[in-house]
């Protein structure tokens, strides 16, 4: 076993004894292998001991270069996830993912310099944080969401739930590992209320939805009984839980067929910004959409496009509010 491979399990099993969510164990290992991956292809170099400040400044720099999906940390996953096929391959990666890979790196190295304590000296301290680009969220237009909406076949089992998934999502605001964790027993169809595990903190809160969104749910269950026995609100036809990487896959494919660029996160987007647009305010939808403070959801979604802030003035212009009484 590689030096760097008995850290890497070390480190994996000291964030598995944290409780850390799936995801970020994930987002850790896969980050990490990827740097030592480099390290062993660039410098020869498999000992965590080696690693020095320029190593990692090179590789940010190697990042700015690299296309997407063009580096594995597995290569057996190419076998499954063909990254090849993807609409965004090769392209090049963004400032906020390779902010995270040195952030994800950061967490290893300061491991290994406090708690294994192996290296003499910290290689990733003085490497400053990336700041992460800021870009206005982007509103997917009524057209192009419905649009999108009719590339699902219905008439089917996988078509119906990916149909249903979607509209729960732009409905609601939920993450989309929030809406393939929901089971049956979640919905509170008397309250019109979802109870929401968070799979990272863990974290429950309540969502609501609104009545078209009721009769959708009660449709979509009636439906698949007949198909799937299963706790899971939205199962695969054996009655597994349906993976991330699956729904989002059917979902740009369904984008592809309709010439719209869409994800799951930007269903999310959409819900907060048409949320504010239509009046409603910054704190109850950071609780809605699970943010630890109105700071995250602000830093986010408080972002209008001139044509927005021009629309909300519209709906709230003093003059015309005031005029409308003195009518």
């Amino acid at each position: 076993m590689k030096d760097s491979d008995f850290y890497i399990e070390n480190f994996m099993l000291y964030c598995t004894s944290k409780n850390l969510s799936k995801k970020t164990l994930m987002s850790y290992e896969q980050a990490i292998k990827l740097f030592f991956i480099y390290m062993h292809n660039e410098f020869q170099i498999d000992e965590v001991a080696k690693v020095e400040k320029i190593h990692i400044q090179k590789y940010i720099q190697y990042l700015k270069q690299r296309g997407k999906y063009t580096a594995v940390s597995n290569p057996e996953s190419e076998k499954i996830n063909h990254p090849i096929n993807r609409t965004d391959y090769k392209k090049e990666l963004s400032i906020t993912t390779i902010s995270n890979y040195v952030r994800d790196l950061k967490v290893f190295f300061n491991y290994l310099f406090h708690e294994e304590e192996v290296l003499i000296k910290n290689p990733i301290k003085k490497i400053p944080n990336i700041k992460s680009e800021r870009k206005v969220k982007r509103l997917i237009s009524d057209d192009d969401f419905i649009n999108v909406m009719k590339q699902f076949d219905v008439t089917t089992f996988h078509g119906y739930r990916n149909y249903t998934v979607c509209l729960l999502i732009f409905d609601t605001g939920i993450r989309i590992g929030e809406a393939l964790n929901v089971m049956v027993r979640d919905l509170d169809f008397k309250h019109k209320s979802l109870l929401i595990t968070n799979p990272k903190n863990k974290k429950q809160r309540y969502v609501f939805f609104s009545l078209e969104m009721l009769r959708n749910l009660k449709h979509w269950i009636k439906f698949w009984d007949r198909y799937s026995d299963s706790e899971w609100l939205f199962p695969t036809i054996r009655g597994t839980k349906l993976e991330e990487r699956n729904f989002e896959y059917a979902l740009r494919q369904a984008g592809k067929r309709a010439n719209v660029d869409v994800h799951p996160h930007l269903l999310r987007n959409n819900y907060a910004k048409r949320y504010l647009l239509n009046g409603g305010d910054l704190a109850s939808l950071s609780q809605l959409l699970g943010h630890s403070s109105t700071e995250v959801t602000k830093s986010a979604y408080l972002d209008f496009t001139n044509e927005e802030i021009g629309q909300i003035y519209q709906r709230y212009s003093p003059l015309s509010n005031l005029t409308k009484k003195l009518r």
